[in-house]
């Protein structure tokens, strides 16, 4: 009965210090890094034992919900434009901000589709989509949106694409329409068309036609702690890098 209970305090104590040991962060992440961050959040929880929970969607929804008072303790941005947003309200931690990533934008049709792009002015989108729409984020907000809406006015097409957006509230959620053949073509980012074999890149629109494609990540005010510096840091570091770039990133 002694070694019963000797075995069962060693157990307890065991679970106590692991808990004690391992911590859980929330992290805000745009809807592109999907994929790519989930593998590197096993790989942070797998070296540290530290729990990585993520909330995906567009950066504009993130950073609303983080003014609303989310509890979120590290944000990851698919633009500068939304962490300026929350830097000019106080809402990350400064010295924390760095830009991680690089991505490309891509013009994607449905994996049975031939169509190529050749993505310059004067390129014929209205007979590409022929009579349906061209989804991507929503230009009013969503980063995806706001790149291509300036690519597309940059080569002169914006007036043709406008009247037929398919206005998405992320940039999966326009790869999704495209999958589904719900529309003949989307613009998304180079890395969410690697991910899904349901869709194929049609063109790649010119680096200068809008602004470069970068992810900064920070944490959130209120919310500093050392498990989210470890992790802002290890956002940063090699491990992390080599899965960025297995799903196509471009390491900064």
């Amino acid at each position: 009965m002694m070694n019963l209970l000797r075995f069962i305090a060693a157990t307890l104590l065991a679970v106590q210090f692991a808990s004690a040991r391992a911590g859980e962060i929330v992290v805000f992440a745009a809807a592109s890094l999907t994929n790519a961050m989930q593998d590197v959040g096993r790989a942070f929880q797998a070296e540290t034992g530290d729990v990585v929970k993520f909330s995906f969607a567009a950066s504009s929804t993130l950073a609303r919900q983080i003014e609303a008072g989310a509890q979120a303790q590290v944000y990851l941005s698919a633009d500068e434009q939304w962490m300026d947003y929350l830097a000019e309200r106080k809402l990350i931690v400064a010295s924390s901000r760095a830009t991680l990533l690089g991505n490309s934008l891509v013009l994607v049709t449905p994996a049975g589709s031939t169509v190529s792009a050749d993505l310059k002015p004067g390129f014929n989108l209205a007979g590409l989509l022929g009579d349906g729409r061209l989804a991507t984020g929503d230009p009013a907000h969503v980063p995806v949106g706001k790149y291509a809406r300036a690519a597309l006015t940059r080569l002169g097409l914006w007036t043709v694409a406008e009247p037929r957006l398919v206005r998405a509230d992320s940039v999966r959620a326009a790869l999704v329409l495209v999958e589904r053949g719900e529309v003949p073509a989307g613009i998304v980012y180079a890395t969410d068309a690697a991910v899904t074999p349901k869709v194929r890149v049609a063109g790649i629109f010119p680096a200068d036609s809008h602004a470069p494609i970068t992810y900064p990540a920070a944490i959130v005010a209120g919310q500093d702690s050392p498990l989210a510096r470890r992790f802002n840091e290890w956002l940063r570091g090699e491990k992390a890098a080599g899965i960025y770039k297995r799903y196509g990133f471009t390491v900064k």
